[in-house]
């Protein structure tokens, strides 16, 4: 470990607690049983409620691995720079967590690119667990599956997780909820780097990568994006900072991630690291209780007489949507 860079949190597996009063499930998963822990990501992503209840018994085990977030547009390298990535930590004694978030097919609903194929890893290697889930039609590319799923590797005693979102780059901004550190991968010629203002990145990225910065342009790209983070405002004392690498040489590895540290370390001596930790808690809470309310809405109001007299008088046109829409709000705060 870099010296003088204190750990963002424990590098070693979190001391034993009792299990006694677990499940046999989740006590499967903190002694590190790998079967388990694939079931059990299954059981989230399928939405069953046993899963649930497992989750609700390891929460309080959770929260002590350092999250990073890797977004960026496709084709910028991402899934070459973490098998990168992941040989650096492996050297370094970290046990790490992959999740790559794939677009849902609109069939199957799985993953498409299948970040398996893309991910050069050893699936008998304890430090690594690697899981490819698909976004599940989620805007943002991260459904609730994915903070899931990050809790349940942390349980499971992963020090390091990296998070790979969907590859839409301008649309994928909510790895702002998911991770403490977040990573803007691009490539020299994307486009103009000014762009990324209006992309919505700028305010997002914690760390600029110029991936791929073997090829004419880099330089001109990493002083361009230099020259944008000085005009930014620096939290904590931290503005973006730019790291170029390269997967082929390779080349940057070490610098990019003693950047995240030095991030996690600036983080950890301000304010920002509770700020973010209450965004993410807040964010998620309103995602569960939509999620809620969409539930009762579909379980409520659908099979009622009630709603289908409103769908049939907006179809009729003796009612207009709005109108309706607060009949039918009305009528739900009666069922719940």
């Amino acid at each position: 470990m870099k010296k003088g860079v204190p750990g963002p949190r424990s590098r070693e597996r979190p001391p034993s607690r009792p299990t006694a009063r677990l499940s046999p499930v989740a006590r499967q998963i903190v002694s590190g049983d790998r079967r388990a822990l694939g079931r059990l990501i299954s059981d989230v992503e399928a939405g069953r409620t046993e899963a649930r209840t497992v989750l609700k018994e390891l929460h309080s085990r959770a929260g002590k691995a350092l999250v990073v977030g890797l977004s960026g547009p496709l084709g910028v390298g991402k899934s070459s720079l973490v098998n990168r990535l992941l040989q650096h930590l492996k050297g370094l004694g970290r046990r790490v967590g992959v999740i790559a978030v794939d677009p849902s097919s609109p069939f199957s609903g799985g993953a498409v690119l299948g970040d398996r194929v893309r991910i050069d890893r050893d699936p008998s290697d304890p430090s690594v667990f690697f899981r490819s889930m698909a976004s599940r039609g989620h805007p943002g590319g991260l459904s609730q599956s994915t903070r899931e799923v990050i809790r349940l590797l942390e349980a499971f005693g992963m020090d390091t997780i990296l998070v790979e979102t969907v590859g839409s780059g301008q649309v994928d901004v909510e790895i702002h909820s998911i991770a403490s550190t977040r990573m803007v991968v691009l490539v020299p010629h994307l486009g103009d780097e000014v762009q990324t203002l209006k992309a919505g990145l700028f305010e997002i990225a914690d760390i600029f990568v110029v991936n791929k910065s073997d090829l004419p342009g880099a330089d001109r790209a990493a002083r361009d994006l230099s020259e944008l983070a000085q005009l930014s405002t620096p939290v904590d004392g931290w503005r973006p900072q730019v790291v170029q690498t390269s997967t082929l040489a390779p080349s940057g590895i070490v610098e990019l991630w003693n950047a995240v540290e030095a991030h996690e370390q600036a983080l950890r001596s301000g304010t920002q690291l509770r700020a973010r930790l209450t965004e993410r808690a807040d964010q998620e809470l309103r995602s569960l209780l939509l999620a809620r309310v969409q539930e009762s809405l579909d379980q409520e109001l659908r099979p009622t007489p009630g709603w289908e007299t409103l769908v049939s008088a907006v179809v009729d046109r003796t009612s207009d949507p709005y109108t309706a829409s607060e009949k039918a709000y009305r009528l739900l705060l009666r069922c719940l």
